[in-house]
């Protein structure tokens, strides 16, 4: 099973510009971004990337208010992957579904609504809920969705910082092609704005987006950026092997055909554009493929003066001489969703398969010469002829870098 190849049969997703694929796409064809102003604790009104789901549409509310606002998005977003990819769900083998979710940190927010909360009562722990301990432990999102679902397989969440989303893809790719699972469900979460202690953290950094106008706060490539827009999201993807999916007759919605993480072993939070230059060559290496053959690269640009310059630079040396390769970045409409990034944005793109269309990266009014790149898609869509192949950037603190490429499935 090793050389398994592997597809997408379907994919659930909750962002700040919809809570499906179409819903989602619309907007990001429109040119239509939707970033909030939230109450935060200690800092007053902050920019944040809001969702809006319904969480009582696959829980009811006690088991909502039993759980996490992390796990609430992963449970949503499985049973909507589960519902698109057409499983015969009541006769799926359980404990051969295996379930990786993505996530940048987890337990902060329990953790500070705690110590709030039994500061109200001169911190007399008797106050402290005995559901903290269930809700913090690092793999929470995905044994939420085991519960829920009656999933008897492996899960785990994964801490891969900004690159998240990717490395769950990657690692439910690899647990089939192991034979351990038949079935992953795979992707990241994140809830990361209901907690003070990151926006403190960027904005203590000097990284934390301010403008007056919060829809144009995330604003990567742009002269005037100044910082990252923290949003909540999440994005699942049923993954299965390609003879599984045909032997079911399933829709094939593209396959993964090549991945890589790396680290970059030099700073804390400031990137490495040859590390991910490296990732990026890894990457095409196993879909044995060249960088002319992308017709998508979606950035990681989080919209920070330093970080985009880094990336623009990598990418310059891997697509610089490739004229039907285009640039977009989705930041721009929904602020950077951490663990759920990299699954977020990659789905935004899928569809391009279907309509020939590149999304535009928005809110980009100066251009940063620092920045500039050939064909980079700027404030309105661009149509394209074909689009086969996509590759996805996703880079996360203490320099975790990960690229993914997929492909437009054609058969065979």
């Amino acid at each position: 099973m090793v050389d398994s190849r592997i597809v997408i049969t379907g994919l659930g997703l909750t962002s700040p510009i919809g809570d499906s694929l179409p819903e989602m796409r619309t907007n990001l064809l429109e040119g239509k971004p939707r970033v909030d102003r939230i109450p935060m604790r200690y800092m007053g009104d902050v920019p944040a990337g809001v969702c809006r789901y319904d969480p009582l549409k696959y829980q009811k509310k006690k088991e909502v208010r039993i759980g996490t606002r992390a796990g609430s998005i992963a449970i949503f977003c499985a049973n909507e992957a589960i519902n698109d990819s057409n499983l015969d769900w009541e006769n799926v083998q359980k404990d051969r579904v295996g379930v990786y979710v993505g996530t940048t940190e987890h337990g902060n927010v329990e953790t500070e609504n705690e110590i709030h909360n039994i500061s109200q009562f001169d911190y007399d722990t008797k106050f402290w809920s005995h559901h903290h301990n269930p809700r913090t432990v690092a793999n929470n999102p995905a044994g939420e969705i085991t519960i829920n679902l009656g999933i008897t397989g492996p899960h785990y969440s994964i801490g891969a910082a900004c690159a998240a989303g990717n490395a769950g893809l990657i690692q439910g790719l690899q647990m089939l092609r192991l034979g351990e699972v038949d079935v992953a469900l795979a992707g990241g979460v994140s809830e990361s704005i209901h907690t003070f202690g990151i926006f403190a953290g960027f904005k203590s950094q000097g990284a934390l987006a301010t403008h007056d106008d919060p829809n144009k706060a995330s604003r990567p490539f742009d002269l005037d950026r100044n910082g990252i827009v923290v949003s909540e999201g999440g994005c699942l993807y049923v993954l299965e092997r390609l003879e599984d999916a045909q032997a079911r007759g399933a829709n094939i919605i593209a396959e993964v055909v090549g991945y890589s993480i790396n680290s970059d072993a030099t700073d804390y939070v400031l990137p490495n554009p040859e590390r991910q230059v490296e990732c990026m060559r890894k990457a095409l290496a196993k879909a044995k493929m060249a960088p002319g053959d992308i017709q998508i690269v979606n950035t990681h640009a989080t919209s920070t003066p330093q970080g985009d310059i880094q990336e623009c630079t990598a990418i310059r040396e891997i697509f610089g001489d490739c004229p039907d390769t285009f640039v977009n970045n989705t930041k721009s409409y929904i602020g950077h969703a951490m663990g759920a990034a990299g699954a977020l944005e990659l789905a935004g793109n899928l569809p391009s398969f279907e309509d020939g269309m590149v999304h535009p990266t928005i809110n980009v009014d100066r251009l940063d010469p620092q920045c500039e790149l050939s064909n980079l898609v700027l404030n309105q869509p661009r149509k394209l002829g074909n689009i086969d192949a996509i590759l996805n950037n996703s880079f996360g603190m203490l320099g975790i870098n990960s690229s993914l490429v997929v492909k437009r499935f054609t058969g065979g």
